[in-house]
Parts: C-alpha cells; structure tokens; sequence
C-alpha cells in the first residue's frame, strides 16, 4: 500500500494553502479534488479578480459558537503575510474599498500561485478523484481512492461547506467530523441574498433591479452600511449578504434607505419651495424615481406635497429610514458565497486545527465553525487557518 505523510482532502484556498506550508516542511504531501481544476471558488471570486483578502481582518470581522477561536490562526498568519507572497509572485493587485483586494488581473492568478507553491514544495494534486472513505489506523489513517488506498500520518480536511452545489461542494467534512466524535454547529446559508413572501414580492416588484448605493440594514445588534439591491425574489446587495450571516429565520430586518440624512427638513424645504411637486418627485431628488414611486404609493401619498402635513411627512421619514421587514428566507446554497456554522471548535485545537481527540486529524478553511464577512475575510480565514494546519501535519 502505497504511503505519504500528510493527505490534503480539498484543493481550495485552504487546502492548497496547507499542503504548500507541509511540503515545505519536508513532509510527503498528496492533495485530492473531485473537481477536475484546483481552486474553482477562487476562479469565481470577485467578479473573477479574487478579493483575495482585507486589509482590516481581524478576529471581530468572524462569526462564530466561540468568537475566540480564530485569533491564534489569523495573528500567526497574517493579510500582511500573504499579500507578501502575492507580491513575491510579482501579482499586481489593488484596494477597491472598505480595504478589500483585487488582483489587477484575474483569479487564476492566485490560483497558479498555491499551484506553484505546491509543486515547489513537492506536493502533488490529484484532480477527479472522489475519496470513498478514511479509517483510522495504529499509525495513522487509510484513505481509500480509485487508484487504491493510501496509508498516510495525517488527514487535513478542507472539502469546504455547502454552498454553490453546482460547482460541487458537499457536505463530505461533516461527515468526517461525525465518523470521528467531533461535533457540527448546525451549517446555514450566509453572504445570501434574503427573499420575501409573494405578497410582499408583488408589492415590491418594480423595484427589481433597484439600488441604493449606500443603505444601513439591521438586524438585532448588527449593522452594515453598503449597498443594496431590489431583485425579483427580494434584496441583495453587499449590506444584504453582509447582515444575512446574522438573520435569523422569523426575525425582522431595519432597513435605512437614506441613513444620515434629515429626510424631514428636506421634505420641508421641498415642499416650502414647490407645494405643487407630487411627493415622489420631491423624494426623486434623493432616491432612484422608481423607488421614490413606490415608497410614496404604498404610504397613500398623493396629490401635491402642500397637501401633507408635517405627520405626514414624519410618516414618509420613517418609511424610507425605518422600513422594517420579515424576509421568508434566503435564496440558499445555491447563491450562498459561503457556509455559516460546521465543525465545532470546541473539538479542534485553535493553533493546528487538529481534532483534539483525534491525533492527526485536521479541518480547516469553510469546514470549521467561523465564517468571515464579505469583503476578502473568507479567504483570509483559508490562509490562515490552512497554513496553522500545515506547520504541524
């Protein structure tokens, strides 16, 4: 049977990460991907420029059963650490906002970066090759593949979580959490965009295709002020995603259209200046007209300005930077940028990423119960937490 010392389950950011840190250890390294290319949530990424990570990641940008778990991956192996590496392989990238970077070119970029730093390494990938099963052995583990099974030291998952099942992705780490004693927090669509009821769908059906550049949504503690988006199902957009990892099913959400602004004194002044302006005219001035249509139908105000009283215009106010909302759910995996929830820190050592149980045994990347913001945080956490692994498997 043949051997190596370290199988990496996942050619994705963390486990490309990971098997390029074990082989330059020296240790004998085989990566496996079902998928016939390394790296296609990568390729994906940032519109296909790959917001590869974010100035400001830090453990509080990360949700999480046990927000503390991640510090010790992300401060031993920083967003500074890899835009280093980024930069040794001559890729130009830039700073698009809010701290998040783009590669100048493409995604494969960063692809054939951890391609490279595996191959440098010695570690070889093995593409379209699906792993039936792995048992634990006296000295180490079996894992079974279609050219045979393979005997190795350790076993690093990094298969990922649920999202976007049409590029492949499987609940297969789950299921070796399970097989070895390690507990799951309950997985969950985040950085998804939320849906509404059919009722509240027709009533907001003009509005699809819509944005505000810069809304404030909430829900509970949260908030994220960034861009929203109208969609035939129900809203999008960066603050959307960015508040739909918090979103609980039944909750509502507080949606600012216009945050910071004194909506009453320039309805006011508006009315003051041209009484004769119907309201949503007045509104066009600071909303999308479509938009300023809508709010204005389904608050009953027409007519003239003139003809609403300051209540009235209190009432609008309230409606445009305090509409609240029940969303019916979120549009899935399907749309999901990553998996929320997954293997339990509790179970895993917060500087290795090895099972604590389970000597040899490792789960990082998506995986593992922390799940970043929008904004490059989700792959900071692949380098991070794929390269903790590596410097002990």
């Amino acid at each position: 049977m043949k051997q190596v010392d370290v199988i990496v389950i996942g050619a994705g950011a963390a486990g490309m990460m990971c098997a390029a840190e074990a082989g330059r250890r020296g240790r004998s390294v085989l990566v496996v991907e079902h998928a016939f290319a390394p790296g296609e949530k990568i390729r994906i990424s940032g519109g296909g420029r790959c917001n590869f990570t974010n100035l400001g990641a830090g453990p509080s940008n990360y949700i999480s059963d046990n927000p503390g778990f991640c510090i010790s991956a992300l401060r031993r192996y920083t967003q500074r650490d890899f835009i280093a590496l980024v930069d040794r392989h001559g890729i130009a990238w830039h700073e698009k906002t809010l701290g998040q970077l783009f590669c100048d070119g493409s995604s494969q970029q960063i692809i054939d970066l951890l391609v490279r730093e595996m191959k440098r390494h010695g570690a070889e990938l093995r593409l379209g090759t699906a792993v039936a099963r792995i048992e634990e052995t006296a000295d180490g583990f079996t894992v079974a593949l279609p050219g045979g099974d393979m005997r190795c030291r350790s076993v690093v998952m990094a298969s990922g979580g649920l999202s976007i099942p049409k590029m492949g992705a499987t609940g297969f780490a789950y299921d070796v959490a399970r097989q070895f004693g390690l507990g799951i927090v309950a997985p969950r669509p985040a950085l998804v965009p939320l849906t509404f009821d059919p009722a509240t769908l027709e009533r907001l059906k003009p509005l699809a295709g819509v944005a505000v550049d810069a809304a404030s949504v909430r829900s509970g503690r949260t908030r994220f002020d960034e861009a929203l988006l109208f969609t035939h199902r129900g809203l999008s957009g960066p603050a959307i995603l960015q508040i739909s990892s918090y979103w609980k099913p039944g909750e509502e959400i507080a949606v600012s259209l216009l945050p910071g602004t004194d909506i009453f004194s320039e309805l006011r002044a508006a009315r003051a200046a041209n009484g004769r302006q119907a309201p949503h005219t007045a509104l066009s001035a600071l909303l999308p007209k479509r938009l300023a249509q809508a709010i204005t139908d389904r608050e009953g105000m027409a007519g003239n300005i003139a003809d609403l009283s300051d209540k009235r215009l209190r009432q609008l106010e309230a409606a445009i930077n305090d509409w609240r909302v029940v969303p019916a759910g979120t549009e899935g995996y399907r749309t999901a940028e990553v998996t929320a929830g997954g293997v339990d820190t509790k179970d895993l050592d917060s500087r290795t990423m090895q099972a604590r149980a389970v000597p040899g045994l490792f789960f990082i990347g998506e995986a593992v119960d922390v799940t970043g913001w929008l904004g490059g945080y989700n792959f900071q956490w692949a380098w991070s937490s794929g390269w903790s692994a590596g410097q002990v498997a």
